[in-house]
């Protein structure tokens, strides 16, 4: 019987492998993609997850973010990180350097899918394997989630996320989030010469109908080529009932996901799978779902606050301007986060 069966390869999953494998562990990845796998997310990674991947000696390139920068064509506001710079990264080169990390730790990684478990008092069997533990790694629409009884329906309107990336020279260190009565669109530079935009709306659109409601965002990125297709994800809020049952406890996005408009959400999958993996050598998963909370009561506060703010096409328009008269609270709510 192994020690931890992990359903699902994407960073939460591999991170929550790597720590276990480190820690002795032995551990099988059930994946049914190759890696590394693309995914719509906005690709920048907070300082505390950056420290988290070199914790888990994890080497990956990309480009060092400074700070978060709103804007919203009259009004701006800036605020830098203390101490350590986010990254932003290609998701696919961050996925290819964990799955290096994770081989190089030992750990198995099969093809296949699991959407069903079953447990005894000491074991769980899915996908035909036995283990002491199961971590549900599965993704923002979590199969597991679903048919362990987990998912709590959301009543909030439902909000989409598309991403694309242009080829051409970053214009800046920061991740800049463009705010418009219509949604949010964050710029990310990930590389040289290479910049990812996603867009957050509660509106089904095409992308570049999406751009047309960020005029500034739009003259930025004029005449340079889109590079790849452009990517979808949604609806971004899931909740789930608790984040354990059993012998099975819920990692990354399948634990629960407010939105990426404060682009927390691969901090907190390295920072969940390190707590996981914790509780689970000491035998009490039950102490994981504590930890869960306490790790993300910040994002989840602040991010909910903008959301509903989002939601709100007069209230939107008063964030930038707010931010940029009390630069303070701005410097202090994204080192919060960091």
């Amino acid at each position: 019987m192994i020690d931890l069966l992990v359903a699902g390869g994407g960073p939460a999953g591999l991170a929550t492998a790597i720590h276990a494998a480190t820690a002795g562990m032995e551990v099988v990845v059930v994946e049914p993609r190759a890696a590394p796998v693309d995914k719509a997310c906005g690709e920048g990674i907070m300082p505390g997850g950056v420290l988290a991947l070199e914790a888990l000696g994890v080497r990956v390139g990309g480009r060092a973010l400074r700070g978060i920068r709103y804007v919203d064509g009259r009004h701006h506001a800036q605020a830098s990180f203390a101490g350590a710079p986010g990254l932003g990264v290609r998701r696919t080169a961050l996925h290819a350097a964990l799955a290096r990390r994770a081989a190089e730790a030992g750990v198995e990684v099969v093809p296949g899918r699991i959407t069903r478990v079953s447990q005894s008092a000491d074991a769980v069997t899915a996908g035909g394997l036995r283990a002491r533990w199961l971590a549900a790694a599965d993704g923002l629409h979590s199969p597991l989630r679903h048919t362990l009884g987990l998912d709590v329906p959301s009543g909030r309107p439902r909000r989409f996320g598309l991403r694309r990336h242009y080829r051409m020279e970053p214009w800046t260190d920061f991740v800049e989030v463009h705010w418009s009565a219509c949604g949010e669109a964050y710029v990310t530079p990930v590389g040289d010469g290479l910049v990812g935009v996603a867009v957050l709306s509660t509106a089904k659109r095409g992308f570049d109908a999406h751009l047309r409601h960020f005029p500034q965002l739009s003259r930025l990125l004029d005449g340079s080529p889109p590079d790849g297709s452009v990517r979808g994800a949604g609806p971004l809020r899931q909740r789930a009932r608790r984040r354990t049952a059993g012998r099975v406890v819920l990692v990354g996005d399948a634990a629960g996901y407010t939105d990426a408009l404060t682009g927390e959400g691969v901090a907190l999958a390295l920072a969940s799978a390190e707590a996981a993996v914790r509780c689970l050598r000491a035998g009490r998963p039950q102490a994981y779902e504590r930890c869960w909370w306490r790790l993300s009561l910040r994002h989840r506060l602040l991010t909910e606050g903008l959301v509903r703010m989002s939601g709100h096409a007069a209230v939107a328009r008063l964030v930038v301007p707010a931010a940029a008269r009390m630069p303070s609270l701005f410097t202090a709510a994204v080192r919060a986060l960091q």
